[in-house]
């Protein structure tokens, strides 16, 4: 298939998502893997097929994201987030209520409904309001409902098991009303749309992975511009920020920055 840039341009006018933006090697594959499994040989073809089959675009989208996303994933992570970030954010703030919190790139709602159950530990949920944000409506919607696989919580503690979810049947487990009630979903595309401002902690992990280094730089430029001062990202396990100063971050500890100051050049 050797129509690919001519795809990348058509569906970014019709969508807005920038696919030049995601690595292309890996885009070609999974694109080209996609389209073939659905009987195409070009990617136009496959293209113009979308623009007829909102279900084919649904489908592409939610492949093209990547939603691989599980509870409490990498747990020595959220560990350090719960004994060292959580206490520096409550004690910056007189009321919890305050703190702005947002899990960008929130897939099917795993990683907001873990910080959720942690900060339960600190706070009653009534005081606990989370915004999640993803590209893809059909992960949101999932997240909205509340309902996994046991491998997808298969690393939780056992506390937060027996706490938050009720078992639907053999393999499947649904989380409780309570903790979806402290998550508001929106959709959010980290490469074209604005983000919500004055954030006291910011969660992305596990996507820029899948970002050119010119949109990682445009992501934690605007990263920095939402933060508020003092406020902390966190990232994934396999990403780190090379010369986080030029961002305006400090690194705190492994995987959190600090935003130190604004970044407006």
């Amino acid at each position: 298939m050797i129509d690919y840039n001519e795809f990348v341009e058509a569906f970014y006018l019709q969508s807005g998502i920038d696919l030049k933006l995601y690595k292309e090697k890996q885009m070609k594959r999974r694109l080209t893997s996609l389209a073939e499994k659905h009987g195409f040989k070009s990617f136009m073809s496959f293209f113009h097929a979308m623009m007829e089959d909102r279900r084919l675009y649904d489908i592409f989208v939610n492949y093209m994201t990547i939603n691989v996303s599980e509870f409490y994933r990498n747990p020595g992570q959220w560990k350090l987030l719960e004994d060292v970030i959580i206490p520096m954010l409550r004690s910056a703030k007189k009321d919890f209520a305050d703190i702005k919190i947002w899990s960008s790139a929130c897939s099917t709602g795993d990683e907001p409904y873990t910080l959720v159950m942690i900060l339960n530990k600190f706070v009653p949920l009534d005081k606990i309001k989370i915004l999640a944000s993803d590209i893809d409506l059909a992960a949101i919607e999932k997240a909205k409902q509340g309902v996994y696989h046991e491998r997808s919580i298969k690393d939780l503690p056992l506390e937060f098991k027996n706490k938050y979810f009720s078992k639907v049947n053999e393999n499947t487990y649904k989380i409780s009303e309570d903790v979806i009630s402290c998550v508001e979903f929106r959709q959010i595309n980290l490469l074209a749309d604005d983000y919500p401002k004055e954030n006291d902690l910011i969660i992305c992990r596990n996507v820029l992975i899948y970002f050119t280094e010119e949109a990682k730089y445009m992501v934690y430029k605007k990263f920095n511009l939402v933060l508020a001062q003092d406020g902390i990202l966190f990232l994934g396990n396999t990403e780190q920020i090379i010369s986080s100063a030029k961002f305006g971050l400090k690194p705190i500890r492994t995987f959190f920055y600090q935003k130190v100051r604004d970044v407006r050049e």
